[in-house]
């Protein structure tokens, strides 16, 4: 059984661009099940917009034990946001990826979510293993195959990397505090 949690769009799109009938029969069934389901003609650009915002706002949250507000309105995180989201669109975009998206848009979006706690952020507070080598790991080689230098994106796997060391061998625990209001 699968239980969802939170969100309503389920944008699906063949990795050859194309609308075949099995593409348009998942779609049909997402809608019918009340969800938003668009049909995309580049689902490596709408995968890659949804990566960046992760590979960003995850990494600096956990290490940070910020909220996605907390990051986008204090200058330095917001900044550092921006350098990465950079770094990575340079790699998509060479890889053929679009982004429909200005950085300083999706860092404003990011900012209107408000006092939200990312996942990573979450598995920090629970003790559990950071999703860092998908996030940021491929990413960072895909960087280096495309000779993108990604100098930022290296420095936040490689302090996420001790910190989800000391999660797995040394059982650190971040105690969770509640968000202010």
């Amino acid at each position: 059984m699968i239980q969802h949690v939170e969100g309503d769009r389920f944008p699906v799109g063949e990795l050859d661009n194309s609308e075949s009938d099995r593409l348009k029969m998942v779609s049909r069934l997402f809608t019918e099940a009340g969800f938003k389901s668009r049909l995309l003609t580049d689902i490596r650009s709408e995968i890659w917009l949804k990566l960046w915002g992760n590979l960003t706002f995850n990494p600096i949250s956990a290490l940070s034990h910020s909220t996605l507000v907390d990051i986008c309105q204090y200058p330095l995180t917001r900044e550092l946001a921006r350098t990465m989201m950079a770094e990575a669109q340079a790699i998509a975009e060479h890889l053929g990826a679009s982004f429909r998206v200005t950085i300083e848009r999706r860092i404003e979006g990011a900012e209107a979510v408000g006092k939200h706690k990312t996942s990573m952020l979450q598995d920090v507070e629970a003790g559990k293993p950071l999703e860092i080598d998908g996030m940021l790991g491929a990413v960072i080689e895909l960087g280096e195959m495309t000779g993108v230098d990604t100098p930022s994106l290296k420095a936040l796997y490689a302090c996420a990397s001790l910190l989800n060391r000391k999660i797995q061998q040394e059982s650190v625990f971040i105690k969770q505090r509640p968000l202010e209001q």
